[in-house]
């Protein structure tokens, strides 16, 4: 691996599992064939860095944060068949566009899986995401997230359906109206807590916000975003058709 690469912190590991700290604009793994095919992923990176590991679970390309891997195939297809069971709590920190009421709640609409996207539809799997307001920052509001379903796209879906979407989304919301703007979803899978089957103990396993968030938070706390959007307070449901 080239020396002027960072190499990809490794938050645990033990002699079945690898949990790193993913930067943002790296894929997990390769893309199906044909789509984008022949640039690093995280996986490779690994395999430069001696870990040989097989990937549990994905996060997007712009999300950073916990992401896990097995030291081989045999614990890979385990930990999948099992890892509704494994994951006792899975939780993100983001930056949304407003500042939500209330603070704290809960969002819980289906998502639909359309492969390349997804979308809210009373035809997808049901999907339930807390919130809770860590701090205002300027016009925007710091959130931790607790995914209790896996959904695609779930956290960036969700906030974008009650009209607070994520700074930095593009795909789910419309960047011209965005009230604070940056290079990429601010999303980041901040904490894992997971029981393992060979350990007696859950293990827990946390990630410090992304430095180019934290950075983004310091710059909306300095004033960098000064329309607010006007409150709105969550939809409970599907839109009606």
């Amino acid at each position: 691996m080239a020396a002027s690469v960072r190499p990809i912190p490794v938050l645990f590991e033990d002699e079945h599992l690898l949990i790193v700290d993913k930067p943002a604009g790296l894929l997990t793994v390769a893309p199906p064939k044909g789509e984008r095919s022949g640039e690093p992923t995280l996986k490779d990176r690994l395999r430069e860095q001696g870990y040989p590991v097989f990937p549990v679970h994905r996060l997007d390309r712009e999300t950073s944060g916990l992401c896990v891997f097995a030291k081989s195939t045999e614990i890979r297809d385990q930990l999948m068949a099992i890892w509704k069971d494994v994951v006792q709590e899975k939780r993100y920190l983001a930056i949304a566009q407003g500042h939500l009421r209330p603070p704290d709640g809960s969002i819980r609409v289906p998502i639909q899986d359309l492969g390349a996207h997804a979308q809210v539809s009373p035809r997808g799997q049901a999907a339930h995401t807390d919130y809770r307001t860590v701090k205002l920052v300027g016009a925007c509001a710091l959130l931790e997230l607790q995914l209790h379903t896996g959904r695609h796209n779930q956290a960036r879906i969700h906030l974008a359906h009650i009209r607070h979407p994520l700074v930095g989304e593009r795909k789910y919301a419309f960047g011209r109206d965005a009230i604070a703007k940056h290079r990429r979803c601010a999303l980041h899978a901040s904490k894992l807590r997971l029981t393992l089957p060979w350990r007696d103990a859950p293990l827990e396993v946390e990630a410090p916000l992304a430095l180019d968030l934290s950075q983004l938070v310091a710059k909306l706390e300095a004033g960098g975003a000064p329309r607010p959007l006007p409150p709105t307070a969550p939809r409970r449901g599907p839109p009606k058709k």
